[in-house]
């Protein structure tokens, strides 16, 4: 079968390089582009994969033109995802956005907009969506094992994004690369809230089966001198009851690493039992009313093409599929909205109405 020919366009975010790895481990995919307009941005992938200088772009509308790929990656600072699909889309290409969706619901709009003019498929990659914890969760979650959900309970981030590279190779970050990183500018998208609040929220609304709060409440902590927050407290009030979603830049160590307290990852509160899914855990813990003592059932062993976001996706385009669950826009909108209602109860010091 012929190869899917892939580029990834900008490198702001780290996780290209974890998302061109898949692509270069896949044997229906094909690396034909990179692309930044920072070359030195692209070494360490040009150097990994073997790509040849023909191969590397600093003019993203030059990358489209002459690599002709069947589908890109998008991996901009969060204000720019949307002028990157809209850059994209009249090329005809599938689009694969690395997370959050977007650094507005005007902008996730937009850039839902644009996939549809071009009748292409857009997808939202939630890496914690891959983590076999989580997937099981759901699956017992859908097969009715605690009952009606009614709390959904999050607590996720790391010791900060400078902390780490692609493929989670260690650096110590400075006080002159916070000044220098994206991470860490308001008009680029940066903060812990915009950072990891949509894997919380998209994820909880695939957990509440589509379902939206009508109310939202958050505080964030931004340390003096700092333009973005380290530290965000959401709480959405549903029809169910309340979830918390809390994010946290200053973990004590990071989650992939050694868990820290509190653990990362997510408590599921039914009518009938919980659920704790901590991310990374080859077990997750379940209580029921049959079975009050909570007992840690092995995690499910998820089977290609379902088992990474490349596979997924690559797996969508040739069977002419649509994207679903978290990756899915319209799932991903619900996450966005309760994002964008949280800045505004932050910024307005009260709770708001979810925001349309």
């Amino acid at each position: 079968m012929k190869k899917l020919k892939v580029a990834g366009l900008n490198f702001d975010h780290m996780h290209m390089g974890d998302l061109l790895r898949k692509c270069h481990e896949h044997p229906g995919v094909e690396i034909v582009g990179v692309c930044d307009e920072d070359p030195r941005r692209m070494r360490a992938a040009v150097a990994a994969f073997g790509l040849p200088r023909a191969r590397v772009f600093t003019d993203p509308h030059r990358c489209l033109r002459e690599a002709e790929p069947d589908f890109v990656i998008l991996c901009p600072a969060t204000a720019r995802h949307a002028e990157y699909v809209e850059l994209v889309a009249p090329y005809g290409v599938h689009m694969f956005v690395e997370k959050p969706f977007a650094a507005s619901l005007r902008d996730a709009d937009r850039m839902i907009a644009a996939a549809r003019r071009a009748r292409r498929l857009l997808a939202i990659n939630w890496p914690l969506r891959w983590y076999p914890c989580h997937v099981t969760a759901h699956r017992l979650l859908g097969e009715g094992r605690i009952g009606a959900l009614q709390e959904v309970h999050y607590y996720d981030g790391n010791r900060g994004p400078l902390w780490h590279l692609a493929d989670k190779v260690e650096v110590t970050p400075t006080a002159a690369m916070k000044r220098r990183s994206w991470f860490y500018r308001s008009d680029c998208g940066g903060g812990s809230l915009l950072d990891y609040l949509g894997y919380g929220t998209t994820l909880g609304t695939w957990f509440h089966g589509g379902r939206k709060p009508t109310e939202v409440t958050a505080v964030v902590d931004r340390p003096r001198g700092l333009e973005v927050d380290e530290h965000s407290v959401t709480v959405a009030r549903y029809a169910a009851g309340l979830s918390t979603f809390e994010t946290r830049w200053g973990t004590f160590t990071d989650p992939w690493t050694l868990q820290p307290q509190p653990r990362c990852g997510f408590v599921l509160k039914g009518e009938d039992g919980t659920i704790s899914s901590y991310d990374y855990e080859p077990t997750i813990r379940v209580q029921t009313r049959a079975k009050p003592r909570a007992r840690d059932i092995p995690v499910d062993r998820l089977r290609p093409p379902h088992h990474d976001p490349i596979a997924y996706f690559v797996h969508c385009i040739r069977e002419g599929l649509p994207v679903e669950g978290p990756l899915a826009p319209a799932v991903a909108r619900i996450g966005q909205q309760i994002v964008d209602s949280a800045m505004q109860s932050a910024r307005l010091r009260r709770s708001v109405r979810l925001m349309e």
